[in-house]
């Protein structure tokens, strides 16, 4: 059963039992492009053109992933993203982007953004991302035992992290990314198997992308920061 909605300037699927992704896109082609390729994996999709009205319809609509470019007119996509984690909103976002430059990569993730991709880029792999990036909100399959190392225990049933029994706010990919550390302590995994072990895909836009999540964790963690070590010249492990 399909359920139509329709917003105040964007262009609007019927919504579905998937779930509605949210496209900020500026540039009409891609948004359009972008809606058909997700409309046809099942979701339903709003989309709007400009920032400010993104922001509007992610409050509004309360979707299940957002898709935001970051160029955007009124309000960047950065912005959007800040917006939605200052009121506690860790709705997954991927950003795209049409700058070929570290600094706009970084600062999305640094703003709590999950994943990014660079124009031109595939359809298809973006829908695949949105797809990886649900299941991990989802939770693991497992059926979520509790990972505990030093003052830090995660829950993947609730999908919820403590430290000393204080809750913390991680995005999804934050909160896999320190699952995956937790679930075999004392193993080095090198950036690249940490890029398909918690993305799920190898990036050909490097390994940055892991370093900066790193970096998010540990500074969320605080005075537990020291639970993931970096190895030098190899990767990351979590250690007490």
């Amino acid at each position: 059963m399909l359920w139509p909605s329709r917003g105040h300037n964007g262009r609007v699927s019927d919504a579905s039992p998937k779930g509605l992704v949210l496209v900020v896109e500026d540039e009409r082609p891609i948004a359009d492009l972008v809606r058909m390729y997700l409309s046809r994996d099942g979701f339903g999709v709003h989309v709007e053109h400009d920032g400010i009205a993104g922001l509007a319809a992610a409050r509004r609509m309360r979707p299940v992933a957002c898709i935001l470019d970051i160029a955007l007119p009124g309000m960047e996509g950065t912005d959007i993203c800040r917006r939605l984690r200052e009121d506690g909103d860790w709705t997954p976002v991927v950003f795209l982007t049409a700058r070929d430059d570290e600094v706009d990569r970084i600062l999305g993730l640094e703003l709590g953004g999950d994943d990014y991709l660079t124009k031109p880029f595939s359809p298809r792999e973006l829908v695949a991302r949105v797809r990886a990036l649900l299941r991990r909100a989802a939770g693991p399959a497992d059926g979520g035992r509790v990972r505990s190392l030093g003052p830090v225990s995660l829950d993947p049933s609730r999908r919820q992290v403590t430290v000393d029994g204080a809750p913390l706010s991680l995005t999804p990919t934050e909160f896999d990314l320190l699952g995956h550390l937790l679930n075999r302590p004392g193993r080095v995994f090198t950036r690249e198997e940490l890029l398909a072990g918690v993305w799920g895909y190898a990036s050909h836009a490097g390994t940055r992308t892991v370093d900066v999540h790193v970096a998010q964790v540990r500074a969320k963690l605080g005075s537990a920061a020291g639970v993931i070590r970096t190895v030098r010249g190899v990767g990351y492990t979590a250690d007490a």
